[in-house]
């Protein structure tokens, strides 16, 4: 059984998840605020973590990045706010995914599962796929730009090494976010453009590997 640590000041809010996480088969904590949540992830082991970003003591975003010097645990923060910054933000810290309440508490469940089932997939062994000085090792899971080795959040790793498994072949917006998060896609593709932004900018001078296809999605060219 999966372990849950729900992070929220609002109870509600907590109960919430809580309800339709523990009807999931999770089992689930929770915590009022960030800095209650540090503690008990330095105290516990959990398998994930909802978190919301504003928070009495400590945000999220803060909590994130404090729980992420000693465990690497999946995160999927929420929010009052829809804003770029907040989510481009966000994902640089290398969380999972991002939600704006008010949310569907199904689609939540549904992209935690999504989440951990990824999360908790074997990776192929010894295995490199290479475009010139662009080399992206799956058993390591590391991404190298000429040699140095550059920083990618775990939904940016699996967003690149998905396009590069499939180069050449032009991919939706649907498809990328149904293959790469593992959820329905619903509509609201600004998750995807924003991994995207932030892969191109980690890639440097490949960048251009990754192709816009206006109204369509993507490609990747070697």
């Amino acid at each position: 059984m999966y372990k849950i640590l729900v992070v929220d000041d609002e109870e509600n809010i907590r109960s919430l998840i809580r309800k339709y996480a523990e009807f999931e088969g999770y089992e689930v904590e929770e915590a009022k605020d960030g800095m209650e949540a540090v503690v008990m992830c330095r105290d516990h082991d959990y398998d994930f973590i909802i978190m919301d970003i504003m928070m009495p003591e400590l945000d999220g975003f803060s909590a994130c990045s404090k729980i992420r010097e000693t465990k690497d645990i999946p995160v999927l923060m929420l929010s009052a706010r829809g804003e770029e910054y907040d989510r481009i933000h966000g994902f640089e810290l290398g969380i999972d995914d991002y939600v704006v309440k008010p949310f569907s508490p199904k689609e939540l469940m549904m992209r935690v599962n999504a989440i951990l089932q990824r999360s908790h997939r074997s990776v192929p062994e010894n295995e490199k796929m290479v475009f010139g000085g662009l080399v992206i090792d799956t058993s390591a899971m590391l991404v190298y730009v000429d040699g140095e080795k550059i920083e990618l959040s775990p939904k940016g790793y699996e967003l690149l090494h998905y396009l590069a498994k499939n180069k050449g072949i032009a991919l939706t917006r649907e498809k990328l976010i149904t293959e790469v998060w593992g959820y329905d896609f619903y509509g609201d593709d600004r998750t995807l453009d924003t991994h995207i932004k932030l892969l191109r900018s980690a890639l440097k001078e490949y960048r251009d590997c990754i192709v816009t296809l206006r109204g369509v999605g993507y490609r990747f060219e070697a």
